[in-house]
This record gives C-alpha cells, structure tokens and sequence, in this order.
C-alpha cells in the first residue's frame, strides 16, 4: 500500500482538489490518501478561535459567515451534478452548524479551539470523499480521529494507531483507496488535538509506519527539495535522492518543503518517502530513503532569526561541570541549542528562541561576561558523509571568502556543515556556497 499526501495548496482550489482525484486513480495499487485543509482555511480557523477566546463573539461569527461563502463558491465549483451540489451543501450545513455551535459556547477554552481546528481537514476530506462519489470512484472515509492518537507528552503513539488502523482497514478487504485526515488526533484524555510538528506530512509518515506501507509520497507545489533556496539563488536544481539524514538536517535548517519530525516514522521502518509536485506530476521529484555509497555535497539550506549568544569567563579554565551549568539554564527555559563552540575561557551558542532570553542572559551572567548577537543565521552545508571528504572544509571556505563567518560547526553530524552569518550577508552567502559548491 502507498500513502499519499496532499497540502492545502494542492487541494487549495476546485480543479486541484479535482487534479487530486486523477493522480489517485491513475493505478490500481492500494493506497491512503492524506488531505491537509483547504489552504487558507487554518489560517482562518486560528482567527476564529482567537476572536472566541477573547470573548469577540461578533467578530468570530462575522468570520464563520465569511468562511462559509467562500466554502459556497468552493463547492460549487468543485461537483458539476445537482446530486453532487446537494451533497455539498449538506457536507458545509453540518459542518458550519458545528462551528457556529463551538461559537456559541459560553466559556470557549483552548480545548474547544482544538475541536473548531480540527474542521479544516475534517470539511476537505468529506467534500473529496463526496466528489470521488458524485465520480463513481469506490473510496473509504477513514476518521483520523478513530485511530490516530499522541499520549500526554505529545508523542505519537505508534503501536496503538497501528492496532487502530489495521482493524479498521480489514473491515474493507475488497476496497482499495481510503480518504483521512492530516494533522488532527486525539489526545491522552481522549479529547481532539493536533500533531504539530509537522502536521499532515507528519500523519502520512506515522500511517506509513502504522501499516508498514511500501512508500509515502508527500505532494506540494514544489518539484521537490532543492540544492539551494530558490527565491534567493537562480538556477537552483531539485535533488534526486537524499538520505533520511541529509532530508532531516535540511528540513531542520530551514527547506520548507519538510518539517524536520515529518519524516522520522518511516525513517524508523526504512519507508521510502517521496517528494512530488501537483503543479508537474511527470517530474522525478526527491526521494528520501536509505544511504548508499555517494560521497558529495548535495545541499544547502539556511535558518534565520539566531541569536548568538558568547559567555566568557575566566573560571571556565580546567573548571569541572562548567558545560553542564551553562546547559541546565537553557534546559530550564525549554530553550534548545542549535551549535556550540567552545575554548579555554568562552563558549559561544546559538538559538533560535528567544522567549525567555532576559531570564537565560541574567542567570548566565553569574558565569562571567555575556555577549548577545541577534539577526544571525546558519547555514547548513548537507551530504552524506560530508564531514569526512577531504577537501569540503577548503571549498567551503574558498567560496565564503569575502564573507565574515561567526562560527563553524563541524564533527556532530556526518552530513552536516554548519556556519553563522549574519542575517544581512546570507543571501550574499547562499549565492557564494552556490557557485563554489556546485
């Protein structure tokens, strides 16, 4: 069986949600198809739940009515039979009535807000589902929220999703393709959630796993991950394959096209994923799977909003547990790292959330000196075993010749260079490494 996902820009339209439908049906293999929201409509959603929380009833409903015809226009243009039409307006009334009633609730809490969000993929599914009918395309509407669950820290709960869905999908022996949703689940208490990080690809990932699935293709509006960023960079090209962890330290540091966690699922049972666009169906794509023998640099990618952060003190000199100390501060404010260096007298970090910085800067102050930089980025130099090619460290330098470098990571990934610049040189940086590297 084959996951296949699709983003909000790729069901964003009546003719793309239509595109959708020929693409699934263009074979005959066995596969679940992943639908993130209408694009826009989470955005909106949020607005909504925003408006409701802060108790601006007028200003929620004025929203909903809004949401509600474009939704008209949406479906209108999507079914082309008065059957197809009708089932339309049946699909938005139950769905609108749900929302109008989440907006009349008198005390409207986050976990309502969860429910309200939950309504972008649940109204994309069923209208697709409806289409695939009003096609006389056989299709399963599988509920995401009857099997797919996290447990109180958030974490997907893998065993169980898979126990949930494999029941599920033997109750079809003869059919073939099954509709569900991305992004939503149900929480440790039952209650409707979301996954975050990562969202629909995130799902597609985890049911890939769930059922041990031959691939996942991930479908956007891109032709896959490219070598370079190509609103910034021309003639940028898009990689053929990547290894899990070149996909992950490029989704990391900054290739929208994935969410770093997006991809761990199938990692773990050595799924093969695809990268595949909607706008160019016939093009290659990436593909995201196992390491071979290929040494070379495949990619680069850059992060913006760091902050650099230098603590200097003299006590540091041969002191025991100093590191740890340093590392506790950052752990008490749930405030990740992103590289280090150290030397004898000075560790310099980077972050890339600043939330709690006045209370991270005054207790590190009781080490020494601290010095703050913000409107930094970091690079990232990706390629399977990069770090151990001789040479790589002389090109990359060779091509940032007339750029300042503030730090330079290397030796924590085998795939990965890192470099700090300044916000203000990057693009300068990005077109640098481009033409030296590639």
């Amino acid at each position: 069986m084959v996951i296949y996902k699709f983003g909000g820009t790729s069901v964003g339209a009546p003719e793309r949600m239509q595109k959708v439908a020929r693409l699934i049906t263009a074979d005959n293999e066995p596969k679940i198809v992943v639908l993130s929201a209408v694009s826009g409509t989470t955005n909106k959603l949020v607005e909504i739940g925003n408006a409701l929380l802060e108790v601006r009833k007028s200003v929620a409903r004025e929203a909903i009515a809004r949401l509600r015809e474009e939704y008209d226009t949406f479906a209108d243009g999507l079914f082309s039979t008065e059957d197809g039409k009708k089932e339309g307006v049946t699909i938005l009334n139950n769905f609108f009535e749900d929302l109008t009633a989440l907006a009349g609730i008198p005390d409207f809490n986050e976990g309502n807000n969860k429910t309200l969000l939950a309504i972008g993929e649940l109204m994309s599914t069923h209208l697709f589902n409806a289409f695939l009918k009003e096609r006389n395309i056989k299709s399963v509407l599988l509920p995401a929220l009857n099997f797919m669950s996290i447990d109180r820290n958030g974490e997907p709960e893998i065993p169980r999703i898979s126990e949930k869905l494999n029941a599920m999908l033997a109750n079809y022996p003869e059919d073939i393709l099954f509709v569900t949703q991305g992004f939503i689940c149900r929480n440790s208490n039952g209650q409707t959630d979301n996954l975050q990080r990562g969202g629909s690809d995130y799902t597609a990932s985890l049911i890939g796993a769930a059922i041990k699935a031959r691939e996942v293709q991930i479908w956007t509006d891109i032709d896959g991950m490219h070598n370079n960023d190509p609103r910034i960079v021309e003639n940028t090209k898009p990689i053929s394959a990547l290894t899990f962890d070149e996909a992950a330290e490029l989704a990391y540091f900054g290739a929208k096209i994935l969410h770093p966690s997006s991809i761990q699922p199938a990692q773990k049972f050595g799924i093969p994923v695809w990268l595949k666009s909607t706008l160019d169906e016939t093009a290659y794509g990436t593909l995201i799977g196992e390491p071979t023998d290929e040494v070379k640099i495949k990619a680069i990618a850059a992060k913006d909003n760091i902050t650099a952060i230098k603590i200097k003190s003299s006590r540091m000199l041969l002191a025991h547990g100093f590191l740890r100390k340093v590392f506790e501060i950052f752990e008490k404010y749930a405030t990740s790292i992103d590289m280090i260096t150290t030397s004898e007298v000075a560790v310099s970090l980077t972050i890339d959330n600043t939330s709690h910085m006045d209370k991270i800067i005054h207790e590190l102050e009781t080490f020494g000196q601290v010095a703050v930089d913000p409107n930094m980025s970091i690079i990232c130099i990706v390629g399977h075993m990069i770090s151990e090619k001789k040479g790589v460290i002389r090109q990359v330098f060779d091509a940032l010749d007339d750029i300042p470098i503030r730090m330079v990571s290397i030796g924590g990934s085998k795939n990965n260079i890192s470099i700090l610049v300044e916000t203000r040189v990057k693009n300068d940086a990005l077109k640098a490494l481009n033409k030296g590297l590639f």
